[in-house]
């Protein structure tokens, strides 16, 4: 079971199942979303996650995404792909033991800021995984 929630606690969740997709984004949506040079990411199933205190809030963050966040705190909660539509991708830093779902790879890392070097050692794709290694 993977459980989180945002910084004030009131919005809370519930995962059924492995976190799978476990990555770093640099994507520039997701940094001016979040406000951070990369942010960590990683996949459930839609049908396994429970909102176990109040609803986030969201919005249309692109043409083809939905972010939810918490409406009191501002914690940024998940990103959900109208293309995936079984899926959520939750923000790795909300799990109560962010150790659940370290990441397996980079994504987007040709969008990264020039002073977030990537540099741990896994593989990094210039845009999605199917894109091959850069």
């Amino acid at each position: 079971m993977l459980r989180g929630g945002c910084f004030c606690g009131q919005v809370r969740y519930e995962a059924d199942g492995q976190a799978y997709n476990e990555t770093i984004c640099h994507c520039t949506d997701c940094r001016r979303a979040v406000g951070a040079a990369s942010v960590a990411w990683f996949t459930v199933n839609r049908a396994g996650l429970r909102w176990t205190a109040a609803e986030p809030a969201s919005f249309r963050s692109s043409a083809r995404a939905i972010r939810r966040f918490c409406g009191a705190c501002g914690t940024s909660l998940t990103w959900e792909g109208d293309e995936q539509p079984d899926e959520v991708d939750l923000s790795t830093a909300t799990l109560d033991d962010p150790d659940q779902a370290p990441p397996k790879d980079h994504v987007f890392a040709a969008s990264a800021v020039g002073w977030d070097k990537v540099c741990d050692g896994l593989p990094a794709y210039p845009r999605r995984r199917g894109d091959g290694p850069g």
